[in-house]
């Protein structure tokens, strides 16, 4: 049994929480998938109860006053993706955020404008 000088924590790492640990375990969000580039807004006014929230979760909410994209999300909060997805879904189930997928390729690329693209570029 290590002895009490023996931690191997000092008092600025603060608890050590794993990450499935901050989403109980899940490791799929629920609904749709969430895009890295997907943009979430807090949505203004809603509310919901302390006890449906982890402290992970207000983090989330405080950083989307303004729109932020889930990897930004990741990135500030320096938790992984996937647990980042997870609660993101938790705040979306509870409608206290709206998320915005980026619309997906095959809508961007209209064959008509790439053919437009082209025979301007060949005029070149």
């Amino acid at each position: 049994m290590p002895s009490p000088t023996d931690r191997w924590l000092d008092k600025e790492a603060g608890p050590v929480v794993r990450p499935y640990a901050v989403i109980s375990g899940r490791t799929r969000p629920t609904g749709t998938d969430l895009d890295l580039i997907a943009l979430v807004t807090a949505v203004r006014g809603a509310r919901a109860r302390p006890a449906d929230l982890g402290p992970e979760h207000h983090s989330i909410l405080r950083l989307c006053r303004l729109p932020v994209s889930v990897a930004d999300l990741a990135s500030d909060l320096d938790l992984p993706v996937g647990v980042i997805r997870v609660l993101i879904a938790d705040l979306r189930d509870l409608e206290l955020v709206t998320v915005h997928n980026p619309a997906p390729p095959a809508r961007l690329l209209d064959p008509r404008i790439l053919r437009e693209v082209v025979d301007g570029l060949r005029r070149l």
